[in-house]
């Protein structure tokens, strides 16, 4: 009797078990379907890359030309261009993303007024949630040569600046329009990790003399310091994403030179220019080296942070 009562009782929560793992399976296969009609099934346009693609003919009837089209693109002029154009933007985005937040954490850390805080962050964090759509619109009418901009400047007696005319100013305003947007999000992830710190170590520095800026320094920013190394290496994987929406609401022909990134570039030849082979051999060697970045990215944040995925 007891040996029946025993199996009987160390079954049941097996087949609790394999209950509960049929009810997860079920729940995840929507999300595996959808994943496979948007993100796998697509995969098999990639043969356009390689072909000569015309649409009446479609993949089956289209040319197969192997590398050529990759050949042709470095062999453009304004390949090497959008590329660098792409990485100094994503490379700035991404340097001034992590200061600007880390300063803006560490700051905002040091309020002692709960309210206040509460009240500055919701007011940082709400940008975050508008579309570039909306802000690129907002930014231009700004920046316009009858915007509110120029009519400060010329009330100060100098000259309007076209600012998205200008090369130069407009790679700067796409830059610091992003920071702007996301820098409040972005120091969440900070403002968690303070939290973590040991508040021994604040009254140890007290106790030894150091004042609140050297605090921070010696206390605050070595505790940070794991932290900024796992989110520069995990935002190494997309170096490459330059910010398409932001860019794609905000450029003109006149800032061509300066802003034009890889994704954009994409949309002209692919969809504009209906040249579709091209935009899609761009899109791959993209979409290649962003895979190589992400691999890198894990191995350097697992080697430097001990952070893993898998």
């Amino acid at each position: 009797m007891m040996t029946n009562s025993n199996r009987s009782s160390g079954s049941l929560p097996k087949k609790r078990s394999n209950s509960e793992r049929l009810t997860y399976n079920l729940l995840m296969w929507p999300g595996v379907i959808l994943l496979f009609i948007f993100s796998i099934v697509p995969l098999f346009g990639l043969v356009i890359a390689f072909q000569n693609y015309i649409p009446a003919k479609g993949i089956a009837g289209s040319e197969w030309v192997g590398l050529d089209n990759f050949i042709l693109i470095f062999s453009l002029p304004d390949s090497w261009r959008v590329l660098g154009n792409t990485l100094y933007i994503a490379i700035a985005k991404m340097s001034i993303g992590i200061v600007v937040p880390l300063i803006f954490a560490i700051m905002l850390n040091e309020v002692s007024s709960k309210r206040y805080k509460q009240v500055v962050q919701t007011v940082v964090y709400m940008p975050y949630f508008l579309s570039w759509v909306i802000l690129g619109g907002i930014f231009l009418s700004m920046l316009s040569i009858d915007g509110v901009i120029n009519r400060i400047i010329e009330m100060l007696g100098e000259e309007p600046v076209m600012f998205m005319a200008d090369g130069k100013w407009a790679r700067a305003i796409i830059i610091l329009t992003d920071c702007w947007k996301n820098f409040g999000y972005g120091a969440i992830i900070y403002l968690a990790a303070l939290t973590s710190i040991d508040l021994d170590l604040y009254e140890a520095a007290a106790i030894d003399g150091a004042s609140r800026f050297r605090q921070i320094l010696h206390v605050t920013v070595p505790a940070l310091v794991p932290t900024v190394v796992l989110v520069a290496t995990l935002n190494l994987g997309g170096v490459l994403n330059a910010g398409f929406d932001q860019i794609y609401n905000m450029y003109n022909p006149l800032v061509y030179d300066t802003i034009d990134i890889i994704d954009t570039f994409v949309y002209r030849m692919g969809l504009v220019d209906m040249q579709f082979s091209l935009g899609t051999a761009v899109g791959l060697f993209k979409s290649v080296v962003s895979f190589v970045l992400i691999v890198l990215s894990y191995v350097l944040a697992k080697k430097f942070t001990g952070y893993r995925i898998f």
